[in-house]
């Protein structure tokens, strides 16, 4: 009798390490499904694979909720469906997926004890605790900090918004420090786009924009194009150069969809958005 009574919380044990095995096992399989959908240049497939994956990877993380693979994917993947399917027709919905990205990617984050209670403290605490990060964190901190800033783009009237984006700027620059070639030089781009966006009377540096975009764009070879993309819609449109915002969105539409496989689906969306930003050119200039 001993041993049956041992023997049974032993099987209930081996049916959990098996389930979390199979459940992590799931982490490859997505890894190259993201890869898929990232390489995906045809935007209706993209969304449909987008939203069912998303759910795939929520209902993994409510199986093993502290896998920081699972999270990461969820912060990236609502990142870009905000970005890519929501933002252009419908603000609300995407404020709700880039805070959704946020979050995920504050979980991972969080475990680090020191940014954690630090994270609601003022910029200087909350800057010096993300040096305590590992360099292993650098994604969750980009994908974080994107998706904040995004949120913070299109939430401008709301005043509890904008005093975070020091924080945002501050988790970027971090990302720069640490990896300034992390997603094709994506800090570059989004500080440029903050600096760009921000008029100089209330602090803003059109000329820091400008460098911070064409260190993104040396990065990668010009080949990422939202770089572009954000180069037009903040930086030229700030300074008036219509010049310059024409080039830019004929440079996006002249490249081939192929220039970078590997983003194909980032290409096509700054394509997108770009038909959409020279549509608005009599009002922006």
């Amino acid at each position: 009798m001993k041993r049956l009574i041992l023997f049974v919380p032993l099987v209930f044990a081996l049916q959990g390490c098996i389930q979390t095995l199979a459940v992590r096992s799931m982490g490859d399989i997505l890894g190259y499904g993201f890869e898929a959908f990232n390489e995906e240049s045809d935007l209706e497939i993209a969304q449909e694979a987008l939203a069912s994956n998303l759910k795939l990877v929520e209902a993994l993380i409510k199986a093993d909720p502290g896998n920081d693979q699972f999270l990461l994917y969820a912060a990236q993947g609502y990142n870009a469906y905000g970005l890519g399917f929501a933002e252009d027709d419908s603000v609300e919905r995407a404020r709700v997926f880039y805070l959704r990205a946020k979050n995920y990617g504050l979980q991972i984050l969080k475990k680090n004890l020191t940014f954690r209670d630090a994270s609601g403290k003022d910029l200087q605490t909350f800057a010096g605790a993300l040096q305590s990060l590992p360099r292993a964190d650098i994604p969750a901190v980009f994908w974080t900090a994107s998706s904040w800033f995004s949120y913070i783009n299109i939430t401008r009237t709301d005043v509890s918004a904008l005093a975070d984006i020091s924080k945002a700027t501050a988790m970027m620059q971090y990302v720069l420090q640490e990896d300034s070639a992390y997603y094709y030089g994506g800090a570059y781009l989004f500080l440029g786009a903050i600096e760009g966006s921000t008029p100089p009377m209330l602090g803003g540096h059109p000329e820091q924009a400008k460098e911070y975009f064409e260190k993104s764009l040396a990065i990668s070879g010009g080949k990422f194009l939202l770089a572009d993309l954000y180069y037009a819609q903040t930086y030229a449109v700030q300074v008036q150069d219509q010049q310059l915002f024409e080039s830019l969105l004929n440079k996006i539409d002249e490249t081939s969809i192929d220039v970078l496989p590997e983003a194909r689906l980032a290409n096509a969306i700054a394509k997108h958005k770009a038909k959409l930003l020279r549509a608005k050119m009599s009002e922006l200039f």
